[in-house]
C-alpha cells in the first residue's frame, strides 16, 4: 500500500479510536467515580470482594460469548464480499451468533441459582455467609451476555453513538444508584457490598431493555450449519480468551491463597485493585483503541495492505501508550488521591501495573493477523502460555511480596504473551513492524521515569516540588522528542481536529 493511501486509512482507525476514545473516556469517568467512593465506604476486606468478584466477571462473560464478537465481525466481512442478499445473510449471523450466546447464559445462571452454595464454599469465606451475592453476580452475568452481541452488532455497523449512548446509560445507572444506596445508608447493612451487585444488575436490566429496541425485530434463532462453520472459527478464540481472563484475574485468586503470613487475603486484594484501577487512563486507551482497532483490522483489505496498517497502528499505539505510562507514573501521588487513605500504601506498584497494560496492548495489534487468516488455533498458545507464565511467577513471587509480587507476575505474564506473538508473527506473517523505532521510544520512556525517580528521591519530601517540576519538564521533553522524531505537524492536527 503507498504512503499515499495508507494515511488517510490509518486516519479514519484514529477517527474511530476517537469517537469511541471520547465517549469511552466519559463513560469510563463515570464508572470509575465508583472507585473513590468504594474505597471510602468499605474497608479493604470488604472492597476486596468488589475486587476479586469484578475480577471474575470477564472469565464467565468470555467462556459465554464463546469467541462470537469477533466471529461477527469476521464471518460479516465474509457475507459482504461473498455477495448476494448481503442483509439477510447478516441477519442470519446476527441471529445465530446471538442465539448460541443467549441460551449459554440462561444454562449458566440456572446453574449458579441450583448450586449457590457450592459457589459460595469455593469462592472463600467471605462469600459462605451471603451465598445470595453468587445469585446476583450471576443474573449480571446474565443481562450482559445477552447484551453482548446486539453491542458488536452496533460495532459493525458503525453506529459509535449509539453504542456509546447506551454505555453512558448502563454507567449513569449504576453510579447514581450506588450513590442512592450509600446515601440510604444501605452499605453498613448486614448485606453490605451484596448493594454494588444489585445496582449493577438494575443498570444491566435496563440497557438490555434499551438495546432490545435496535435488533430490527430479529429473535434469537440458530442455524446449526451456519453455527458449525462460525465454531470452528470461534473456539480456538474461547479456549484462548479464557486462557487470557485467566491469567488477568488468576493473580486475584492466588493473592486470595498465597499472601505472606500475618496478612488478610481479602485486604491485600482490595488494596490490588483499588491501585489498579488507578491505571485508569491506560485502560481507557487500550479499550477505545480495541474498539475501533477489532473491526478494523478484520475488514476484508488486501494482505499488503492490511499488513502496512497493522505495522504503522502498533507504532502509534506504543507511542501514545508511552506517553500515558509517564503522565501517570511520574505524578502518581496525585493520582493516588483517588483512592481512600487505607489504600494509598499500594501506589508504588503502579509503574509496574501500568507497563503490564501497555503490553496488553501490544499483543493485541500482534493478534489481529491470525484472526484474520483464521489461523485462530494460534491464539490458544499465545494465552496459554501467558496463564503459565501468571501461574508459575505468581506462585513464586505472591508469598514473598504480596501484591508487589502480583504485579509483577502480572508484567511478566503480558511480556511472555507479546514475545510468543513476535515469534508467531516473524515465522507466519511477517510484518514490517518498527521495531527499532518502536524499541526507541520505550528505552527513553523508560530512562526518563526512572532519572525521575532518581531526582525526586534526591530532593526529598521536603523540596517534593522541586521534583514535580523536574517530572513536568520531562514530560514535555518526551512530547517534544516524539514529535521531532516522527515529524508530526501538530498545528495541521489541530487544525483538522477543529474542522472535525
Amino acid at each position: 500500500m503507498s504512503e499515499r493511501l495508507q494515511v488517510p486509512m490509518l486516519e479514519k482507525l484514529a477517527k474511530q479510536t476517537a469517537v469511541y476514545g471520547l465517549s469511552t473516556i466519559a463513560v469510563r469517568f463515570l464508572s470509575y467515580l465508583l472507585t473513590p467512593y468504594y474505597t471510602r465506604v468499605f474497608a479493604p476486606g470488604a472492597y476486596g470482594i468488589v475486587t476479586d468478584v469484578y475480577a471474575l466477571i470477564p472469565f464467565a462473560l468470555t467462556l459465554l460469548t464463546m469467541g462470537m464478537e469477533s466471529s461477527y465481525f469476521r464471518f460479516s466481512a465474509k457475507a459482504e464480499a461473498a455477495g448476494g442478499d448481503v442483509k439477510a445473510a447478516k441477519r442470519r449471523l446476527f441471529a445465530t451468533t446471538w442465539g448460541i450466546t443467549s441460551a449459554a447464559a440462561l444454562l449458566f445462571f440456572a446453574v449458579v441459582v441450583l448450586f449457590r452454595r457450592d459457589f459460595s464454599d469455593w469462592m472463600g469465606s467471605a462469600y459462605v455467609a451471603h451465598p445470595d451475592y453468587v445469585v446476583w453476580v450471576g443474573a449480571i452475568i446474565l443481562f450482559d451476555v445477552w447484551g453482548c452481541i446486539p453491542f458488536s452488532r452496533l460495532r459493525e455497523q458503525g453506529k459509535a453513538l449509539t453504542f456509546v449512548g447506551f454505555k453512558t446509560l448502563n454507567a449513569v445507572l449504576n453510579v447514581g444508584l450506588a450513590f442512592a444506596f450509600g446515601a440510604a445508608g444501605l452499605f453498613a447493612t448486614e448485606f453490605g457490598v451484596g448493594w454494588v451487585f444489585v445496582a449493577n444488575l438494575a443498570a444491566s436490566v435496563v440497557t438490555w431493555l434499551a438495546i432490545l429496541t435496535t435488533v430490527d425485530r430479529v429473535v434469537p434463532r440458530i442455524d446449526p450449519q451456519l453455527l458449525r462453520r462460525i465454531f470452528a472459527y470461534s473456539l480456538p478464540l474461547l479456549v484462548s480468551g479464557l486462557a487470557g481472563t485467566a491469567s488477568e484475574f488468576l493473580d486475584r485468586q492466588l493473592l486470595k491463597y498465597l499472601v505472606p503470613a500475618g496478612s488478610d487475603p481479602m485486604a491485600q486484594l482490595g488494596v490490588y485493585g483499588a491501585v489498579t484501577k488507578i491505571a485508569v487512563m491506560m485502560m481507557l486507551f487500550y479499550q477505545m483503541y480495541r474498539l475501533a482497532a477489532e473491526p478494523f483490522f478484520l475488514s476484508n483489505f488486501r494482505k499488503e495492505d492490511f499488513v502496512q496498517m497493522n505495522a504503522a497502528a502498533l507504532k502509534y499505539y506504543v507511542m501514545v501508550s508511552m506517553l500515558i505510562f509517564l503522565g501517570i507514573a511520574l505524578f502518581r501521588d496525585f493520582f493516588a488521591l483517588i483512592i481512600g487513605r487505607d489504600f494509598r500504601d499500594g501506589i508504588f506498584i503502579l509503574p509496574v501495573v501500568l507497563g503490564a497494560n501497555v503490553l496488553t496492548g501490544v499483543w493485541l495489534n500482534l493478534s489481529f493477523w491470525y484472526k484474520r487468516e483464521e489461523r485462530t488455533p494460534l491464539a490458544i498458545l499465545v494465552t496459554g502460555t501467558g496463564l503459565v507464565a501468571m501461574g508459575c511467577l505468581g506462585w513464586w513471587l505472591i508469598p514473598r511480596a504480596g501484591y508487589f509480587g502480583a504485579a509483577w507476575a502480572r508484567l511478566g505474564s503480558e511480556a511472555m504473551m507479546v514475545a510468543v506473538s513476535w515469534w508467531l508473527n516473524r515465522r507466519y506473517f511477517p510484518t514490517p513492524y518498527a521495531w527499532g523505532r518502536i524499541g526507541e521510544y520505550v528505552v527513553t520512556a523508560l530512562a526518563v521515569f526512572f532519572l525521575c525517580e532518581e531526582v525526586t528521591r534526591a530532593v526529598g519530601t521536603e523540596q517534593a516540588w522541586a521534583g514535580y517540576a523536574c517530572n513536568a519538564l520531562a514530560f514535555a521533553g518526551y512530547t517534544c522528542y516524539l514529535v521531532r522524531r516522527e515529524h508530526i505537524d501538530v498545528r495541521a492536527m489541530a487544525r483538522a481536529a477543529l474542522k472535525r
